[in-house]
């Protein structure tokens, strides 16, 4: 895998605050945008992936609380006497 160039015009107060956060890290401004673009595909990737799960299984297993996920064991959805004598 290669790499590219991505050139881009920005408003010089977003890059003021994009130094400051930097900084507070101990980052370039590059590392510090290309990190938070890395973070916001991992979490498309991966709300992708738990819609394909819910899909598969049926009910919601997982609840969103606050921005975060909880997750909701089967059990809950499982009678004791799930066909077992």
């Amino acid at each position: 895998m290669g790499t590219s160039v991505l050139s881009l015009r920005i408003d010089g107060e977003l890059l003021e605050r994009l130094r400051h956060h930097a900084a507070k890290r101990q980052m370039s401004v590059q590392d510090y945008v290309v990190r938070t673009l890395i973070r916001d595909d991992f979490d498309e990737r991966f709300n992708a992936a738990v819609d394909e799960t819910e899909k598969f299984y049926g009910p919601r297993e997982l609840r969103e609380l606050r921005g975060g996920v909880s997750y909701v064991s089967p059990s809950a959805y499982v009678s004791p006497s799930a066909g077992i004598r």
